[in-house]
């Protein structure tokens, strides 16, 4: 966040004391950004604003526009599924580049809301793992939870770009980058935006 940014006293439901949540003018706008890598934190922010912004208005849509090399898995799930699960709409809009994670968050949008620019670029692989650095023991258990990711991200993009189980997961064997017609033409974005 950049330094300066105004905040605002918010309590939840059923506490004592109210917590300050970053709010400025492309908030108030429903403007989010995804612009660097996905993390614990960032992916805290992203939820905390869509859930406080549904608070204040339920039926207006949100807008995510998404500039990223990718990150971490489950953050980057955890800002898919809230974008589920709130009310409004969640446009996403790629600028630049929507990359492993980045890509997950972008086929996340409403479908017929997601957005890419001309020049953007979009790229998917399978989840990564630093279980090369763990103990033989750690090492099996890690490569049961990254099959069990792969294949809860593949179905989030078979359900959500239409294409089959096969050709998805083919796509995800190795880095796919594709251009903005190329990701519309595979069904992560609708519309490619007039420049």
């Amino acid at each position: 966040m950049p330094i300066g940014v105004p905040k605002v006293p918010f309590r939840s439901p059923g506490e004592e004391d109210a917590s300050w949540v970053d709010i400025n003018r492309l908030y108030r706008e429903r403007l989010l950004f995804l612009g660097q890598e996905v993390d614990n934190e960032l992916s805290n922010q992203l939820i905390g604003l869509m859930v406080y912004l549904t608070i204040e208005d339920r039926n207006r849509e949100l807008y995510v526009f998404i500039n990223s090399p990718g990150g971490w898995v489950i953050p980057g799930i955890a800002v898919y599924d809230t974008m589920q699960f709130v009310p409004p709409d969640v446009h996403t809009i790629c600028m630049g580049l929507a990359a492993s994670m980045g890509s997950f968050v972008l086929v996340g949008g409403e479908i017929t809301k997601r957005l890419a620019f001309p020049h953007a670029r979009v790229m998917i692989h399978q989840p990564a793992s630093s279980f090369y650095e763990s103990q033989t023991g750690e090492f099996i258990l890690e490569a049961e939870e990254l099959l069990n990711l792969r294949e809860t991200i593949t179905m989030v993009y078979v359900q959500r770009t239409g294409k089959s189980f096969w050709v998805v997961s083919e796509d995800m064997e190795r880095d796919v980058f594709m251009s903005a017609t190329e990701a519309q033409a595979h069904g992560i974005v609708d519309l490619v935006a007039i420049g």
